[in-house]
C-alpha cells in the first residue's frame, strides 16, 4: 500500500495529458453516467455529495478512473467493490472491453480502502500496526478472568472531546460549547465514555489512558513520602531483606493548594526506591488515606521508571470489598498518575482501607520505586490567569495555521493591560479540560501549552494529540521521542458536532482521520491508510447497530481524510468522531437515551477491536451482552441458589457466554473480586442477620460482559416468613420530549424535564440543567445564547443517580429488619414462571419509574418498560387468587395505564384497567401529584397512623428524583387510602384486605430518604399483611 502513495502524483499527472486513450475516449456522458451509478451505490450508505469521475488515465491494456473524495466515503466491501467493478465495466465503450479496470479514490484503489479485518483474504504482506509487548502497563492479577481474544495486553488513548477551560480575553473559566438541550458537548461525550466505552475496553483487557479526569468523585487524597496536605493520611515503609532508599531524581510532592503558571508537582519532591527479591523477607511501602466521605474512589499510583525498572510492581488495594492485587510494569509510565481501579471506602483513617506496594517478584535484583498515591477525582487545582505575554486568537482544530509548524506562534497577539490574579475553575476536575490534568499529572508543559501560557483553548485540543505521542514516547510507536514508553495501539478522540435541520432529519455520524503526516507511514513503516481502516471500522458499526436497533434512517456521513490537529499529529492509528449533532434536536432524542449511549459505545468498543485483532492477526471475539432471568431461591434452611440466562446478541454472532463471575457483597461492603463458573447457576450458604447481594457477568474469550442486576437475600434469625422481592424497574430512558402538533411543529419542540427526566444508567454526569428555549425559530448567538435548546447550568457539575439496579437490597434491609426473611429476581422469570409467586406468602413487586418509553422519536420500535406486562399481571393475578399478599410500589403504577403520554387515554388498554382495579384494587387519579416529596400516614382499616415519610423529589447524586408521583385511590369497598401527600391530602397509598391483601404506593419504596423510614413503612405493611391490626 506504501507503494502506491508514490506513484499517485504520476498516475494523477498522466491522466491530464493528452495521450492516446486518454480522456478523450472517454465522453463526459459516459463518466456522468459512471458518477451517477456510483452516487447510487454510494447512498445506500452514506448521506454525500455528488461523486464524479475527476479523470482517467490509460497504460497499456489498463483503465483507471480517478473520482473525487466524495466517492471515498463509501464503506467498500468485498461485495460492494464487486458490484462496482462489474457495473462501470458494462457502462464502457466495447473498445475497453478486454482492458483491467482500476478505479481509485482517496489516492487508492477502492479495494485498498476495504479495512484488513473485513476482507476475504487480508494482505499478509501489508505492514501492521502491532507494537506488542510482554507485559502490559497495569496487569489486575485479581481478575477471575483474562481474555484471550480481545485487548489484553493492549494500550488506548483516547479522550472525550472538551471541557471546562480558562478563556484569556475574557478572563473567565467557561465551556467550550454551548449550553443545549441540557448538556454541554464537554460533558456530553463523557457520558459515553466513562460510564460504557472505558469499562466495555477494560472488561475486553484493554489498558485504557485518558488526558481527562475519570473519576466525577468531588474528593481527592494525596498520600506521598514527602508529606501531604491531608496531615491525617500516612505513607510508611517496612524494610525487609533490602530496604528502602532515597531515590536519585525529583519524584512528587502536593505542597500548593493551587498550582499556577507551569508548576509540575512530579518535579517538586522525591521517591523511594529498593530492589525486588524472589524469597525472603519482602519489604512494603502504604499509603493509608484519610477518607473525608465514604464513598467511590479511583485510585491512582505513581512512581518512577529507571534503567534497571521492575516490569511487575505488586500492589494491592484493601477495600470495601476485601483486596485486589495489580503488577503495574514500571519500565513504562514514570512520573505521572497510573489508574489500577475504582473502590469503595468508608470514612476516616482505617488500617484496612490502604495501597501496599510489595517487593517481592518473579525477577531478583530489579529497582522497584514508590511515589505518591492519588485517591479521587477533587477539584480543579489549577488557577489561570493573563499570560504577561498576551494572548491569541482561538483557531480551530481544522484551521491551516493550527495544523502548520509555528502556525500559532505567528498569530497575533493581543495585549491586556489589566493585572488578573489566577483563579481555578471552582469544579470537580473531571469537567475540566485536558490541558489542565496533563499539568497535575506531571506532564511537561511543552505537551500542554504549546502557546506558552497564551491560549488555553488551543492548547487544549493540540495537548491531547501530542500527549498520545508523549505516551508512546521511547516505545517502539515513537522511537524517537521521549515520553513514557508505554506502546499505544491506537487513539480516539470522541466528539458531537454541531448544526441544525430543519425537518427534524438526523445530521448524524461523521468519521475524521488524516494520512499525509509523517510522509505517510507510521514507526515502523505501515501505512497511515490504517487509520482509514479504523474510522470505517468504528463508524459502520456504529451507523449499522443504531439502525438496525433505533433508527433506519440514521445518517451516515463521509469519512474525512483531513488536517484535524487531533487527527493529524498523534503517531498512532487514529480516528476523530463526530457522534451525532449536539445541537440538532432530531439527533439529541437518541442521544440522551443511556440505551443510545450504551450501543453507540459497544458499536466503538467493536470496531476497535476489530482493527486490533486485524493488526496482530487474530480472530477477534466481542465479549457478551449481560445476563438477564436472574433470580434468587432459598435451596436449604442457609443455602440458596442462583440462576440466570445468557442473552444473545442479534449483531454479533462471536458474543456469546462461555462462562460466569459470579459477584458478592455482604451487609454494607463492596463487591469483592468474583468467582468463575461454567454452567447458569451457583449455590452458596447465606449468612443469617445480613443482607448478601450478587451480581452476574458473562465471559468469553473476548472478555467480560457489563454486569447484571443487583438481586439480594437475607435470612432472619427467626423468621416470620420470607418475601419474594421482585424487580421490576429495568427502565433507562431519556427525557420526555415533544413536538408541538402540525402547523405549529416547525416553531416548538424540545425536552419536558419537570414531566419526567427520564431515567440515567447508574449515574448521569453529563446533566446541566432543564431546557428553556423551546422556540425554533430562536438562533444560536454564542455560547452564552444558545438559541432553540438553551438550557439553564445549575447542575454542571453535579452528579445526578440514576438506576442502580440495586434495589432489592434496600427493600430486603427493611424487610430483615422487620424479622423476615427474602429472596429476590428479576421481573422476567416471573413473567416467564421459572419463579412462581405462589411459593411464597409474601411478595414485594419493585417498579421504581418503570413506565411505557419510547427510543428517539417514536413509532419505529415497540414501547419498552411497561409497569404491568400481560405476562405479569396473569402472574399477579394467580397470586391473588390462592391468598397472597401483595406489596407494589412505583411513580407510574397509574399513570402508565391510564394516561401515558405515549398512549392517549382513549387508547388505554381496558384489560390494564381492569386489572387495576378488580386486582391491584386502585384507580389512578392523578400524575404529578406532589411537589414536596412528603407523605403521611392516615387512619384506616391499615392500621394506626405511624407518622410522616419523605422521599427524593429533587435531583441529587444518592437516588433517583421521583418528579411526577402518582394520586392512586381505592377502587373497591374493602380498599382504603392509607397515605396521602401532605401538600394536598391527595391519596399517595391503597391498602386492600379481603381474600388476599394488596398494598399498592404512587411513589417508589426504595426512594424514602432514610433507613428509618423504609424500616418502620415496611414493618407496617408486612404487619398488615400478617393480621391486618398493629
Amino acid at each position: 500500500m506504501q507503494a502506491k502513495q508514490y506513484i499517485w502524483p504520476a498516475l494523477f499527472a498522466a491522466s491530464l495529458l493528452p495521450q492516446a486513450g486518454s480522456a478523450q475516449e472517454l465522453s463526459m456522458d459516459i463518466r456522468q453516467h459512471i458518477g451517477k451509478y456510483l452516487d447510487d451505490i454510494a447512498r445506500k450508505e452514506v448521506s454525500i455529495g455528488r461523486i464524479q469521475i475527476d479523470s482517467i488515465a490509460v497504460s497499456g491494456k489498463t483503465l483507471q478512473l480517478f473520482a473525487n473524495m466524495n466517492c471515498a466515503y463509501i464503506p467498500f466491501r468485498e461485495d460492494n467493490v464487486a458490484e462496482i467493478y462489474d457495473g462501470v465495466q458494462h457502462m464502457l465503450p466495447a473498445k475497453f472491453a478486454s482492458h483491467k479496470l482500476e478505479i481509485y479514490t482517496n489516492k487508492r484503489r477502492i479495494e485498498e480502502l476495504i479495512p484488513q479485518a473485513l476482507r476475504n483474504k487480508p494482505d499478509k504482506k501489508a505492514k501492521t500496526f502491532a507494537p506488542a509487548v510482554d507485559k502490559p502497563l497495569v496487569t489486575r492479577v485479581s481478575e477471575a478472568y483474562t481474555p484471550t481474544n480481545g485487548l489484553h495486553n493492549r494500550h488506548i488513548a483516547l479522550w472525550q472531546s472538551h471541557g471546562f477551560y480558562y478563556e484569556q480575553k475574557l478572563t473567565r473559566w467557561e465551556w467550550q460549547r454551548a449550553r443545549i438541550f441540557q448538556t454541554v458537548e464537554d460533558l456530553y461525550t463523557q457520558s459515553y465514555v466513562l460510564p460504557f466505552l472505558v469499562p466495555m475496553l477494560e472488561n475486553a483487557g484493554a489498558n485504557v489512558l485518558l488526558p481527562r479526569e475519570r473519576d466525577c468523585q468531588r474528593e481527592e487524597v494525596i498520600v506521598d513520602n514527602d508529606g501531604y496536605l491531608a496531615k491525617a493520611s500516612l505513607y510508611t515503609e517496612t524494610n525487609g531483606d533490602k530496604v528502602w532508599t532515597q531515590g536519585q531524581g525529583e519524584g512528587f510532592a502536593h505542597l500548593h493548594t493551587l498550582y499556577t503558571d507551569f508548576t509540575n508537582p512530579f518535579k517538586e519532591g522525591t521517591y523511594r526506591m529498593t530492589e525486588t527479591i524472589k524469597k525472603g523477607k519482602e519489604s512494603t511501602a502504604e499509603w493509608i488515606p484519610d477518607i473525608p466521605q465514604s464513598g467511590q474512589y479511583a485510585v491512582y499510583v505513581s512512581y518512577q521508571t529507571l534503567p534497571n525498572s521492575t516490569d511487575e510492581a505488586l500492589y494491592t488495594v484493601y477495600h470495601k470489598g476485601g483486596s485486589t492485587q495489580f503488577k503495574v510494569n514500571q519500565q513504562m509510565g514514570g512520573g505521572t498518575w497510573i489508574y489500577l481501579g475504582t473502590f469503595s471506602f468508608d470514612a476516616g483513617k482505617h488500617n484496612c482501607y490502604k495501597v501496599v506496594l510489595s517487593n517481592r517478584s518473579s525477577k531478583a535484583g530489579k529497582i522497584i520505586t514508590a511515589d505518591a498515591v492519588k485517591i479521587g477525582g477533587g477539584m480543579g487545582n489549577i488557577a489561570r490567569s493573563l499570560s504577561d505575554k498576551g494572548s491569541t486568537e482561538n483557531l480551530k482544530s481544522s484551521d491551516k495555521a493550527a495544523n502548520t509548524d509555528n502556525g500559532q506562534k505567528q498569530q497575533e497577539v493581543i495585549q491586556h493591560s489589566a493585572d488578573i490574579p489566577a483563579i481555578p475553575s471552582g469544579y470537580p476536575r473531571f469537567c475540566e479540560a485536558a490541558r489542565y490534568w496533563l499539568q497535575w499529572a506531571g506532564i511537561p508543559d511543552s505537551i500542554y501549552s504549546e502557546s506558552n501560557g497564551q491560549n488555553d483553548y488551543t492548547d487544549d485540543y493540540k495537548c491531547r494529540g501530542i500527549w498520545v505521542n508523549y505516551l508512546a514516547g521511547g516505545s517502539s510507536v515513537n522511537p524517537n521521542e521521549k515520553g513514557l514508553n508505554i506502546p499505544i495501539d491506537l487513539a480516539f478522540a470522541f466528539h458531537s458536532d454541531a448544526g441544525t435541520t430543519l425537518n427534524d432529519s438526523i445530521i448524524g455520524t461523521l468519521g475524521i482521520y488524516q494520512t499525509d503526516a509523517y510522509n505517510g507511514v507510521f514507526a515502523n513503516g505501515a501505512s497511515r491508510y490504517l487509520s482509514h481502516d479504523l474510522t470505517d471500522l468504528i463508524q459502520s458499526n456504529i451507523v449499522r447497530d443504531v439502525r438496525t436497533l433505533y433508527e433506519p434512517k440514521w445518517s451516515r456521513r463521509g469519512m474525512w481524510n483531513q488536517s484535524y490537529f487531533e487527527a493529524r499529529v498523534p503517531r498512532v492509528p487514529t480516528m476523530l468522531l463526530e457522534l451525532l449533532s449536539h445541537q440538532n434536536f432530531a439527533d439529541m432524542r437518541y442521544g440522551l437515551d443511556p440505551r443510545f449511549r450504551f450501543t453507540v459505545s459497544r458499536a466503538v468498543y467493536k470496531g476497535m477491536l476489530q482493527f486490533i485483532c486485524s493488526q496482530y492477526h487474530m480472530d477477534y471475539v466481542v465479549q457478551p451482552l449481560p445476563v438477564d432471568h436472574f433470580a434468587i431461591r432459598n435451596v436449604s434452611e442457609n443455602e440458596i441458589e442462583l440462576t440466570w440466562q445468557p442473552v444473545t446478541d442479534p449483531l454479533e454472532p462471536t458474543a456469546n457466554a462461555e462462562k460466569y463471575i459470579v459477584y458478592t457483597r455482604i451487609g454494607d461492603g463492596d463487591f469483592d473480586n468474583g468467582v468463575l463458573v461454567d454452567k447458569n447457576s451457583y449455590r452458596t450458604t447465606l449468612p443469617a442477620g445480613v443482607v448478601c447481594s450478587f451480581k452476574v457477568t458473562a465471559v468469553n474469550k473476548g472478555g467480560e460482559s457489563f454486569p447484571s442486576e443487583i438481586l439480594s437475600a437475607g435470612r432472619a434469625f427467626q423468621p416470620k416468613g420470607t418475601v419474594l422481592v421482585i424487580n421490576g424497574f429495568d427502565r433507562i430512558s431519556a427525557p420526555a420530549d415533544f413536538v408541538a402538533p402540525a402547523p405549529a411543529d416547525t416553531l416548538l419542540a424540545g425536552f419536558l424535564d419537570d414531566v419526567d427526566h427520564g431515567v440515567p444508567y447508574v449515574k448521569d454526569i453529563s446533566y446541566i440543567g432543564k431546557m428553556k428555549e423551546f422556540r425554533r425559530t430562536i438562533p444560536w448567538m454564542d455560547d452564552d445564547a444558545s438559541g432553540f435548546g438553551d438550557s439553564y447550568g445549575n447542575y454542571e457539575t453535579q452528579v445526578i443517580a440514576g438506576n442502580t439496579f440495586d434495589y432489592p437490597a434496600i427493600h430486603g434491609a427493611a424487610i430483615l429488619q422487620a424479622g423476615y426473611s427474602f429472596v429476590s429476581c428479576s421481573d422476567e422469570t416471573v413473567e416467564e414462571g421459572s419463579v412462581s409467586m405462589n411459593d411464597y406468602a409474601y411478595a414485594d413487586l419493585i417498579l421504581g419509574k418503570e413506565c411505557q418509553t419510547k427510543m428517539g422519536r417514536g413509532g419505529v420500535k415497540p414501547l419498552e418498560f411497561k409497569t404491568f406486562s400481560q405476562p405479569m399481571q396473569q402472574a399477579i393475578t394467580a397470586y391473588c387468587q390462592q391468598g397472597g399478599n401483595l406489596f407494589v410500589s412505583g411513580s407510574y403504577v397509574g399513570t402508565d395505564l391510564w394516561n401515558n403520554r405515549l398512549t392517549p387515554p382513549d387508547k388505554a388498554d381496558k384489560a390494564d384497567l381492569k386489572f387495576a382495579t378488580e386486582v391491584l384494587k386502585y384507580q389512578w387519579r392523578v400524575n404529578q401529584a406532589a411537589a414536596e416529596g412528603r407523605v403521611k400516614s392516615v387512619a384506616s382499616p391499615f392500621g394506626k397512623p405511624n407518622g410522616d415519610y419523605s422521599f427524593h423529589n429533587e435531583l441529587n447524586a444518592d437516588c433517583y428524583v421521583v418528579e411526577a408521583p402518582d394520586a392512586i385511590e381505592p377502587a373497591s369497598p374493602d380498599a382504603c387510602t392509607f397515605m396521602r401527600y401532605s401538600e394536598n391530602n391527595l391519596s399517595a397509598g391503597v391498602a386492600y384486605k379481603g381474600t388476599y391483601k394488596t398494598c399498592v404506593l404512587g411513589f417508589p419504596f426504595e426512594t424514602l430518604r432514610t433507613a428509618e423510614e423504609r424500616n418502620r413503612l415496611m414493618e407496617a405493611i408486612l404487619t398488615f399483611f400478617d393480621d391486618g391490626e398493629q
